[in-house]
């Protein structure tokens, strides 16, 4: 019962984690774009945000328990987002080559910047309203 009211706040929270990680990526490709032989990264946030909501499988439960130091300790969820079973991330393709080799490409790395930073702020405006919602549900107003 409880996980129907609680499962699309729990599908956007995973999301906004996502979306912070990315935004955390980008603005790293951002920062070094002058950097010679820098290689761009980013994540397909699709598929990584369906691969997040789904069940754990076996070698993801695998790799999430390695992270941890003690039995105890709680995995957070950013160790193992948009990565694959090696803990790597995606390259970005250079879309013009360079001659310091660096494949930050700077039009295409603020586009996405802005991009995912609106929709990081969609994201936060649902959440909050979920939980205004929920709230005045429970105190019945």
């Amino acid at each position: 019962m409880f996980n129907k009211i609680t499962g699309n706040i729990n599908f956007q929270t995973d999301a906004l984690v996502l979306r912070a990680e990315r935004q955390r990526l980008l603005s790293s490709n951002i920062a070094n774009a002058d950097t010679p032989g820098y290689v761009a990264r980013d994540f397909d946030f699709a598929q990584t945000l369906k691969d997040a909501t789904q069940p754990p499988s076996a070698s993801h439960q695998a790799m999430r328990q390695a992270s941890t130091t003690h039995q105890q300790h709680m995995v957070l969820p950013t160790l193992s987002f948009a990565r694959d079973e090696q803990g790597r991330l995606a390259y970005s393709l250079a879309s013009q080559p360079s001659m310091d080799e660096n494949t930050v490409d700077m039009d295409r790395e603020r586009a996405n910047f802005a991009d995912n930073a609106v929709r990081y702020e969609a994201t936060l405006r649902f959440i909050n309203g979920s939980s205004k919602t929920l709230l005045s549900a429970i105190t019945g107003q």
